[in-house]
């Protein structure tokens, strides 16, 4: 089994980029530890890191049918790449979105995540220690989806329906939903 882990712009300045907000590891350090995970499991682990939008668009394909899982920390894309949501919504397997820092607790414009509705899960806030369990969460749902018999590297369908009358930050995809509506 196999994750890519994705890391966007400015991320190769981490540890010297704010590091009262991200920290003082390099991304260097963090891509070891998230490594070090994946092995734990028996999973490999690919990194890449880069500063264009296209080229973490073509990263994403590129993990197409090669990768069951993709870690993605898009920085500030997240917030206005709607490339990267297509290119992630066209991979079959678990996506975990992942920021060092809360985006919800930081500055408007870090709230709305455009990856979120394409993601399997979040981990945001928790620092460092966020690699090492966004890549643990990222093992465990793929192997949880194999597991239920579902064809390793699928999507599964939504898991809950937005509440009721409740304001999407961004579009739900239509095909998460299995169920009819009541």
């Amino acid at each position: 089994m196999h994750v890519t882990l994705l890391s966007g712009p400015n991320l190769d300045l981490l540890g010297t980029r704010e590091p009262e907000v991200y920290g003082t590891d390099a991304l260097v350090d963090h891509v070891r530890r998230a490594a070090a995970v994946a092995e734990s499991h028996g999973w490999t682990l690919d990194h890449f890191q880069t500063n264009s939008e296209g080229a973490l668009v073509d990263a994403v394909h590129d993990a197409r049918g090669r990768a069951d899982a993709i870690v993605v920390n898009a920085g500030a894309l997240t917030h206005t790449s709607w490339s990267l949501h297509d290119a992630l919504a066209a991979f079959s397997g678990v996506v975990v979105e992942l920021h060092l820092s809360n985006p919800a607790a930081r500055e408007p414009f870090r709230h709305t995540s455009v990856v979120a509705p394409v993601a399997d899960g979040l981990v945001a806030g928790m620092g460092g220690i966020g690699y090492e369990l966004a890549i643990e969460a990222a093992v465990r749902l793929a192997d949880a989806r194999a597991g239920t018999g579902a064809r390793a590297g699928s999507r599964p369908r939504a898991r809950a329906r937005p509440r009721a009358g409740a304001q999407a930050a961004t579009p739900a995809r239509e095909d998460l939903f299995d169920e009819e509506e009541p």
